[in-house]
């Protein structure tokens, strides 16, 4: 489903000016007016193992059993990446972007939570800190925020039902939804209109609505609605939306979004199943935010990561645990890409953490404070003071983007 201008001004008028507001409050940074970030957040634990398969560990095959993947040239092979690692066959798009070298894939990665509870997990990936619910504030609202005021622009975008912990904070954010409430006619709209007309708060909180779904509404439009893009139509929604703020020169420069779906206990799948289903729905989201950024691509990094691993060995359902360390993944024009940066532990039982997990051996903030320094201009002092106070061990990775 498209997202019509009367439907999202339906749900951002529903409950008043009240929930305008916390829609339509952009955000500024210091970054260069070129650069593109968006932070994907995969909630619910990314079986890196599975979308990562280290096909060369001589350990993998006897802990995944039905659940591994053949080595290249073998029936249902991963997608080669080099001797050791390749992606689940399901993400063509990925394995396209590493040889254009615009992707980086990390492996035995993990946010400093050591535990295996979803929302403690989200929520340390989002605050930055090594503890959960150390703050109420996230680490790339806290980026913005560092920026002088004087460089200041309207940067940020949240698309989704709310706004996540990680874009929450001092810096005011955008949040952008599609509405599922009934289409606004456009008379209703004008009588609302003129009712606000005398209220300076809600007046410029409507016009606000009006401007931003606009941009969202423009890039649905242009959209061919034939193409054969996989995927739930929530997630495409998010997608397109996100590119419509991103490319408009005057527009956004920081987005972020969730997907959902990733925690298989049971009936995991390989080749086919579940996760290459979600898999492969999330690489066409990726292959459409590509097409839909044009030429904003070249300047762009995408930033996909979970809040923690599966794990190492399959489970009785034909499926996996909550784990530790995971994947992640760096995505763009602007990323220095085509390799693979693992500190790899092996898959062997003495090496494996609390003898069932794939062993952590890099922190995930290591890899945002690279990002942050060198394509939104944050700087050391402030990556270190402010937006990650506790990472002193999780030094910034160089080198990672073309900025």
């Amino acid at each position: 489903m498209i997202l019509r201008r009367r439907d999202f001004l339906a749900g951002a008028l529903a409950a008043g000016g009240g929930l305008l507001t916390s829609r339509v409050v952009f955000a500024g940074s210091g970054a260069s007016s070129e650069a593109r970030f968006v932070f994907v957040i995969l909630r619910g634990a990314l079986d890196g193992l599975a979308a990562v398969p280290p096909y060369g560990d001589p350990d993998y095959t006897r802990l995944r059993g039905e659940l591994a993947f053949g080595a290249p040239g073998t029936p249902g092979a991963v997608l080669k990446l080099d001797t050791q690692f390749g992606l689940h066959p399901s993400l063509a798009f990925l394995g396209e972007s590493y040889t254009a070298r615009e992707l980086i894939v990390f492996h035995a990665i993990a946010s400093p939570y050591r535990e295996r509870s979803h929302f403690d997990g989200q929520d340390v990936l989002e605050n930055g800190f090594a503890q959960p619910h150390a703050v109420q504030t996230g680490w790339l609202n806290r980026a913005l925020a560092a920026v002088p005021a004087r460089e200041r622009k309207e940067l940020g975008v949240a698309l989704g039902q709310n706004v996540p912990l990680v874009m929450r904070g001092p810096a005011a954010v955008a949040s952008w939804s599609p509405s599922k409430l009934a289409a606004l006619d456009e008379d209703t709209l004008a009588r609302i209109t003129d009712l606000y007309a005398h209220d300076p708060l809600l007046s410029q909180r409507l016009a606000d609505a009006v401007t931003a779904d606009a941009i969202a509404t423009a890039g649905s439009n242009a959209m061919d609605s034939s193409a054969p893009v996989r995927g739930n139509a929530r997630y495409l929604e998010v997608v397109r939306a996100t590119a419509s703020f991103l490319k408009r020169e005057d527009g956004p420069q920081v987005a972020v979004f969730d997907t959902t779906g990733w925690d298989t206990h049971a009936n995991e799948g390989a080749a086919q199943g579940q996760l290459a289903y979600r898999l492969a729905a999330l690489d066409s989201g990726l292959r459409e935010l590509k097409q839909q950024l044009g030429a904003a691509w070249g300047n762009t990094v995408v930033l996909l990561a979970t809040e923690f691993g599966r794990t190492a060995a399959i489970n009785g359902t034909r499926g996996t645990d909550h784990g530790t360390a995971s994947a992640a993944f760096l995505l763009g024009g602007a990323v220095r890409g085509g390799r693979v940066i693992a500190d790899w532990p092996g898959l062997s039982s003495g090496a494996l953490y609390q003898n069932r997990d794939l062993k952590p051996t890099r922190d995930i903030r290591s890899v945002m404070k690279g990002v942050l320094g060198e394509l939104l201009r944050v700087t050391g002092a402030a990556l270190e003071t402010s937006v990650f106070p506790d990472s002193g061990a999780a030094r910034a990775t160089a080198g990672l983007t073309r900025a």
